[in-house]
């Protein structure tokens, strides 16, 4: 028997959801062949069988959370063992009587074990008892040389947090489990973090209300917030609790550049970056005016109580695929051509609607663009895309009447939305680049020479 863990998901990840088997119980697998999909907080992957053989035991079902290190599959590969042997050790967990009852308690999956419950006090460190933890606190932990194990949970049902893990480190005094029923006996709904009970926030006037009972009113239908949408729920929460919004908006008079854009478009049919929009303008005259105005190209160190500066550009857009909001990131836009960032943008938004990004693909962004223009709507307030400090949101180009020379002409008009930390930047400095911006895309000239 051959037991497979979970492989290395890539840097810094160190969980993922089973997103899909590809096997059965039972059912003979090729090496190589694909074994299972599972996603990170950056992308889906798909992970093939390290053997040939047959599929003796899946541990895990759609939806669970797995862990790196974790036995996720058992392969009988011909190499001899008993089931017994080769599966998951959870031997350690009848030392402690306290726990028997549970065990009792517990639903087996016929085919699976579940590899996500909250861990028990009594086996620290065991890769299917490991306390609940978000990716970046394990690995804060990790650098303080913390066993991340050893550390009292404060968050509901005794989920760490990264003060939880500083005041371990200090030596201070733990506060008590914000949560106090053991999440294994809360059932399936605990995979990640239990169900929030209620309660206060330590944030004054701020409280978060259970949910009314809907079906008082009449017929719902529920469904499990899970892949992509559960991470951008996550992060669009931390952005908005966290970042203090502010948006300065303005149009642009994209006339020119738009005449030019499609005469290029044409032009260059056929040829890599030549299916030319108005983004990659817009990402190189931002790229341009982050390097004149570099607190929009930085981070907030809420610890350390540091700006970081970030001497590299860059530029993340948002992409709707049907898995959800992704944001590939074209780097290095200072030292590439409005092509170069136009063909870097076409591989990676197919990649985004084929679910093949790399998760090296969304990281390293250091500020934003999303563009609902193709879609339509006169204008946005975008989130900002945390860690980072600023974004930039395009609305739909519009034929509209404006006044030029003391004459009224139609022209065609994009509206701008620049959303941005209050506690990094001022707003008279965000009018500044703005009205900048749109001056560079109102003359591809003047866009030309100074990009």
């Amino acid at each position: 028997m051959f037991e497979f863990k979970l492989p290395d998901l890539g840097e810094g990840i160190h969980e993922g959801e089973l997103l899909k088997w590809y096997v059965e119980v039972g059912e003979e697998i090729e090496e190589d062949a694909d074994l299972m999909d599972v996603e990170t907080d950056k992308a889906a992957v798909t992970i093939p069988s390290p053997r040939k053989g047959k599929i003796a035991k899946l541990n895990g079902s759609v939806g669970d959370t797995l862990h790196v290190g974790d036995v996720v599959v058992v392969i009988d590969d011909g190499s001899g063992g008993s089931m017994e042997e080769a599966a998951p050790k959870e031997e350690p967990k009848q030392e402690s009587k306290a726990e028997e009852p549970k065990k009792e308690e517990a639903k087996p999956a016929p085919q699976a074990a579940k590899t996500s419950p909250a861990p028990s006090a009594t086996t620290p460190g065991s890769p299917l008892n490991r306390v609940p933890a978000a990716p970046a606190t394990r690995r804060l932990a990790r650098e303080l040389g913390l066993d991340i194990n050893q550390v009292k949970g404060s968050g509901p049902g005794g989920r760490v947090s990264p003060d939880d893990v500083r005041a371990f480190s200090e030596g201070k005094p733990q506060a008590a489990t914000a949560a106090t029923t053991p999440p294994e006996a809360a059932g399936e709904e605990s995979r990640e973090a239990p169900v929030f009970s209620g309660g206060t926030s330590g944030i004054p006037f701020f409280e978060v209300e259970q949910m009314p009972d809907f079906e008082e009113q009449g017929p719902v239908e529920r469904e499990p917030v899970r892949s992509i949408r559960r991470k951008v729920a996550k992060k669009m929460v931390a952005s908005m609790v966290m970042v203090p919004h502010v948006a300065h908006m303005d149009e642009a008079d994209v006339t020119d550049i738009e005449a030019f854009r499609a005469a290029e478009r044409k032009r260059r049919e056929g040829t890599p970056g030549g299916k030319l929009t108005l983004l990659p303008f817009v990402i190189k005259a931002m790229t341009g005016l982050l390097k004149r105005y570099p607190m929009f190209n930085a981070s907030l160190d809420p610890h350390r109580e540091e700006l970081v500066y970030k001497k590299y550009y860059n530029i993340g857009f948002a992409a709707d695929t049907d898995r959800g909001l992704m944001v590939p990131v074209v780097k290095g836009t200072e030292s590439k051509s409005i092509i170069q960032v136009s063909a870097d943008i076409v591989d990676l938004a197919t990649k985004a609607r084929e679910g093949a990004l790399d998760p090296a693909d969304m990281r390293g962004g250091t500020f934003t663009i999303t563009n609902v223009g193709p879609i339509g709507g006169t204008g946005l307030i975008p989130t900002i895309n945390y860690p980072e400090v600023a974004i930039l949101g395009m609305g739909r180009v519009t034929e509209k009447p404006v006044v030029r020379d003391g004459e009224i002409v139609i022209r065609k008009m994009l509206p701008l939305t620049l959303a941005f930390d209050h506690r990094v930047a001022d707003g008279a400095q965000a009018a500044h680049m703005v009205t900048e911006l749109c001056k560079l895309l109102s003359d591809p000239n003047q866009l030309l020479l100074e990009s």
